[in-house]
């Protein structure tokens, strides 16, 4: 397989680039690769598989993709990133023009007088190509032994990200709340601009009003159907329409398992490790949250095989424009690929390119377009 980048379709865009979206119609939407680190077995080692998310990220970056993404997760062997803001920086030094999304960092396991610093370094040692994704925490066996439940993660998670906010607009903030308590302080260095952020929300209600406050957006209707998905993106649209000017940069970001396959027969194959995958993603989501020694074990789901291809948007090239379509039409701005459930690392790599050349053709920008969206 050849992963040079003479078979990508290689965008041109400044770095940091902040201008406002050009409307071509609702058919234009980015694309974005999600290394989410899937780790059945511990044998095949973390730095093997971070080198096969980095590899993943430096063909994106070649081929054309918008963005990659990363999320934060501790004490599990899937979406396992403990650190994201580092890797964050490390994709930076290994790539050129693809932003950059924490996909999310869990703001409410962390001291916002230290992530705030943290964040302004990473933003700096990315070349201002980060986007930070902020959330709750979805998982109650990570968030219960990390000492902050579920039941109370919403409401730290709110009053942290009302420090963060402070903390890098302001000066010599002081705060007396419930979570945080302090004296006035500065975070050094002070940003060189704002640093843009997004909150991982998938409640449409709580979509239009986290909207209406400024921020993107990052959702999934994960297991939900395509009015799920409509109602998403309305909320999204009617809050950025309120904001009027205002809202013209924001963004909307949409997360699926997406893999383009070969042909019907590896369909099928992709469809059943997916379905595989999520036998250990609900159980740390939805299920009891058995873990034996950082492994999830493999429950059965009470979504059939044919439920899960209904689902997912795993197909071949002509079957996947018709699955994009309704997003695009929708208004959907960033389409995020969750493509690491299983597959092989040549599978992937070989995926990401065919769906340069083969799908985002359908789905880009206007010839005369010559504008970039901020996040």
């Amino acid at each position: 397989m050849n992963t040079g980048a003479s078979n990508c379709i290689v965008k041109s865009r400044a770095l940091g680039q902040n201008t406002a979206r050009i409307d071509i119609g609702r058919s234009h939407v980015e694309f974005c690769i999600q290394l989410s680190a899937y780790y059945p077995d511990k044998s095949y080692g973390g730095e093997r598989v971070y080198a096969d998310m980095l590899e993943q990220a430096r063909i994106a970056d070649r081929c054309g993709y918008d963005a990659v993404a990363i999320t934060e997760h501790h004490l599990i062997n899937i979406l396992m990133m403990p650190a994201p803001l580092q890797f964050a920086v490390k994709l930076a030094a290994e790539t050129r023009i693809v932003r950059i999304i924490t996909a999310v960092s869990v703001l409410p396991l962390h001291d916002m007088r230290v992530l705030a610093g943290e964040v302004v370094c990473a933003d700096i040692f990315t070349d201002h190509r980060l986007l930070l994704g902020v959330g709750r925490g979805a998982f109650a066996f990570e968030m219960d032994r990390l000492g902050v439940p579920l039941d109370i993660s919403r409401e730290k998670f709110d009053e942290s990200l009302d420090v963060l906010q402070a903390l890098l607009a302001e000066e010599e903030v002081s705060w007396n709340g419930q979570y945080y308590r302090f004296e006035p302080l500065t975070i050094m260095p002070r940003p060189a601009s704002e640093i843009p952020l997004a909150l991982a929300v998938m409640a449409p209600e709580a979509i239009y009003h986290c909207t209406r406050r400024g921020f993107h957006i990052l959702t999934t209707p994960l297991s939900g159907d395509h009015q799920l998905m409509r109602d998403q993106v309305d909320a999204f649209v009617r809050g950025k329409q309120e904001r009027a000017d205002a809202g013209a940069n924001q963004t909307l970001s949409l997360s699926r398992v997406a893999f383009l396959a070969r042909d019907d027969a590896d369909s099928r194959r992709k469809i059943q490790q997916a379905h595989d995958y999520y036998s250990r993603f609900d159980n740390v989501f939805t299920g009891p949250g058995l873990v034996d020694a950082g492994m999830i074990r493999s429950l059965p789901r009470a979504m059939t095989l044919a439920q899960t291809a209904e689902n997912l948007t795993i197909a071949t090239t002509a079957e996947m424009i018709d699955k994009l379509g309704p997003y695009a039409e929708a208004g959907v701005d960033r389409f995020v690929m969750n493509i690491n459930f299983g597959a092989e690392q040549a599978e992937v790599l070989e995926s990401i390119e065919r769906f340069a050349a083969e799908v985002m053709p359908h789905f880009a920008k206007a010839p005369d377009a010559r504008a970039g969206r901020a996040g």
